[in-house]
């Protein structure tokens, strides 16, 4: 099975807006019999969150991520169609997955609790893929666990765009906090006191410096909704 993360740009919708593309449009999409389907939206619940960085224009306003048996099927070429219609611009990624704190499950199209940090990372031009890869997946990982109140962490790599004029994205990070890290950096770092969270930002930007997530970043708040699991039971999927 393969992942295809589709980044939808363009002016931010409304919440009517976000609760088509999570309803109606997943629907659609879901009825294309994807193995797998999740949408991540921008809306009132975590628009004002304080982590927020733009580098893209137009910028982020959603991301859908379809699993599928072939990223140049049917089911891609209909999601990419399905969700062009849906916003002003879109970009499909085909990346491996890697998954160090599983996220709790929940119920099919309901909100997953807290919200969901998503960042959009490039490695930088000096430092080579291998020594990239090292050092956020194995020196990162566990600094970026300790230090923040992530209770989901779901790294992508990207392999390769799948449409034309995507702009360039070598990883999609996905982050869960709880909603009271929308607005209290006390609690997105999980820290006790300002000493503490002194401490913690500290290690985290040494350690996102060293493999360049410190710069040319998009980080977009989302809401997160899981309308089919990749890896749940047949027989719990719906129809």
């Amino acid at each position: 099975m393969e992942k295809v993360i589709i980044a939808l740009r363009g002016a931010p919708g409304d919440d009517a807006w976000c609760t088509r593309l999570r309803t109606e449009t997943a629907e659609a999409l879901l009825g294309a019999g994807v193995p797998g389907l999740s949408v991540n939206v921008r809306d009132a619940a975590v628009t004002d969150s304080l982590m927020t960085l733009t580098t893209l224009e137009p910028p982020v306003i959603a991301l859908v991520s379809v699993w599928t048996s072939q990223y140049y099927g049917d089911q891609i070429r209909t999601a990419t169609r399905v969700l062009s219609d849906a916003c002003e611009q879109v970009a499909a990624y085909l990346v491996t997955e890697s998954v160090p704190l599983a996220a709790p499950p929940t119920e099919p199209g309901q909100r997953t609790p807290g919200f969901a940090n998503v960042a959009l990372l490039r490695r930088p031009d000096g430092l080579d893929e291998r020594t990239w890869l090292h050092r956020w997946h194995h020196d990162h990982t566990q600094v970026a666990i300790d230090t923040q109140s992530t209770f989901g962490y779901t790294q992508n790599t990207v392999v390769r765009a799948l449409t034309e004029d995507a702009p360039r994205v070598d990883a999609i990070v996905e982050e869960l906090f709880p909603i009271e890290a929308v607005s209290d950096l006390h609690a997105f770092f999980g820290a006790a006191d300002d000493a503490d969270l002194s401490d913690r930002m500290t290690k985290m930007v040494a350690s996102t410096t060293a493999f360049g997530a410190n710069q040319n970043v998009d980080t977009v708040p989302t809401s997160r909704y899981v309308l089919r699991d990749p890896f749940a039971a047949q027989d719990t999927l719906r129809p």
